[in-house]
């Protein structure tokens, strides 16, 4: 899922890399509502609100929600900057820091929601902030290196593609490209995955309360967990594959020599 960049990666790549992030932004989204009575894993509406607020002229208010947006934006910033600066050379590292970023945005959610949170509107505007920075830089990954195949935070693109794709499945040439096919199975993905992934957070928030933080941590950490295996694996078998070429080689070698030798 992270090891691969842009037009390298498979259907699958994407399949499984929109499924897991969609699934995560479900759970924080539905979380962030259900706690703070605020959507985390888009800005569509806070563009709205921050419309209200500037025409009601309730300053303090726009200033927020300015922030909010402002804070997705710079999670998109910081993950694709990650990326295009260390991509060359250190291609899943690249693409698991920004992962890592996110979980310690969460963590800190969690951690302050356990320990700290008095219910102010202050530390409410702070942490709905942060949650909104970790599901900028989740975005910006999967856009990032699927070449914006995969945007796994919010559904409202995915609707209308979806809608589009659809109504040209109702022509045989359409529904027979496997291109359109594959698009069609990545958005369908995604969109169950967001939805499981929300009820999901609903059921355990109603029973663990803010400890699903802690769930969807350590959700995104066997991700990152089970590609670093993926990659480790692939390179055994590769670094066991030129060994036995090798063996071989030499093998054939020191058999011609023996040839020279007898004829000589």
């Amino acid at each position: 899922m992270l090891r691969k960049f842009s037009n390298s990666r498979t259907l699958s790549d994407n399949i499984k890399l929109g499924s897991l992030t969609a699934f995560s932004a479900g759970m924080v989204n539905v979380v962030s509502v259900m706690l703070f009575f605020a959507f985390t894993s888009n800005v569509t509406g806070h563009y709205a609100v921050l419309a209200e607020e500037i025409a009601k002229g309730n300053w303090y208010q726009a200033g927020v929600v300015a922030a909010w947006i402002m804070l997705f934006f710079l999670g998109g910033f910081t993950s694709n900057c990650i990326i295009i600066h260390f991509n060359k050379n250190y291609t899943y590292l690249s693409h698991a820091v920004p992962v890592i970023l996110e979980i310690l945005c969460l963590l800190i959610v969690g951690t302050y929601v356990q320990f700290y949170y008095a219910e102010t509107l202050l530390e409410t505007e702070w942490l709905v902030g942060l949650m909104l920075y970790a599901m900028g830089i989740q975005n910006g990954l999967t856009a990032s290196i699927s070449n914006s195949a995969v945007k796994t935070t919010h559904l409202t693109g995915l609707t209308t593609d979806l809608g589009m794709l659809f109504s040209m499945f109702t022509k045989k040439e359409y529904r027979q490209n496997p291109q359109l096919r594959g698009k069609l199975k990545i958005q369908l993905s995604i969109m169950v995955s967001y939805l499981s992934g929300g009820i999901t957070a609903g059921y355990i928030y109603m029973t663990i309360a803010y400890n699903v933080f802690y769930i969807v941590c350590l959700f995104l950490l066997i991700v990152i967990g089970y590609d670093y295996y993926k990659l480790k694996y692939y390179e055994l078998v590769n670094r066991r594959e030129l060994k036995s070429k090798k063996d071989y080689y030499r093998y054939v070698e020191v058999k011609n020599k023996k040839k020279i030798l007898e004829k000589a």
